[in-house]
């Protein structure tokens, strides 16, 4: 879709009331559940974290999402596709400047070059004992994106075509500590199986757009 049409279209989320959880549960691995019931404790002291959904035009004009993909370390979100963001800093002013401080450090979007256009539903996310809070925004110029080394493997843009393509929600094997096996829903995008909290949040921005588009 050209940017400037989605643009347009777009600024009607911000009256739209969000799907939230009717969203995340397309996306749920099913161990989600008993995860949180074992961290019941924990949750009440989960540290914050702020991620970006950010689209923007192409060099032809064509509206894109920016993802990443993490680098490998010891950790458990290692070597997994996410939105470019992260944890609260104290001098971060709230949330939302935690989101566009993190997409700058982690792809090079400067700040100002960024428009939020709306919160999300936060994600609680059991492995790592993190409360996300998503946001959905744009950029109106085309990024000239700068990968942070230590973190970010490679940035991915996705077209708003397949991110929006239902032929791209595809199945994935996962195995837990325990060596249990699940089969957790996922989207492919650019050849990249997207699943567990970042799917769900793709999920939530997914059925905002189709709104609106």
């Amino acid at each position: 879709m050209n940017f400037d049409e989605f643009v347009t279209l777009v600024s009607k989320v911000k009256n739209i009331t969000l799907n939230a959880e009717e969203s995340h549960l397309k996306m749920v691995p099913p161990y989600r559940e008993d995860l949180i019931k074992q961290q019941a404790d924990s949750i009440k002291n989960a540290r914050k974290a702020a991620v970006m959904a950010l689209f923007y035009p192409d060099k032809k004009h064509q509206t894109h999402l920016v993802l990443i993909l993490r680098k490998t370390y010891k950790g458990v979100h290692s070597a997994q596709i996410g939105f470019p963001g992260g944890k609260v800093e104290v001098e971060d002013k709230n949330l939302e400047f935690t989101a566009l401080r993190e997409t700058y450090e982690e792809v090079g979007v400067p700040i100002k070059e960024m428009e939020v256009l709306k919160a999300l539903t936060k994600v609680y996310i059991p492995p790592s004992n993190f409360y996300v809070s998503p946001f959905i925004g744009v950029s109106r110029i085309t990024p000239n994106f700068v990968k942070q080394d230590d973190e970010v493997e490679a940035i991915l843009e996705v077209t708003l075509h397949d991110f929006l393509n239902d032929e791209n929600l595809k199945t994935k094997q996962v195995r837990l500590k325990n060596n249990s096996e699940f089969s957790v829903p996922a989207m492919e995008l650019n050849k990249h199986l997207v699943w567990g909290a970042t799917a769900m949040m793709l999920s939530e921005v997914k059925d905002l757009l189709k709104k609106v588009l």
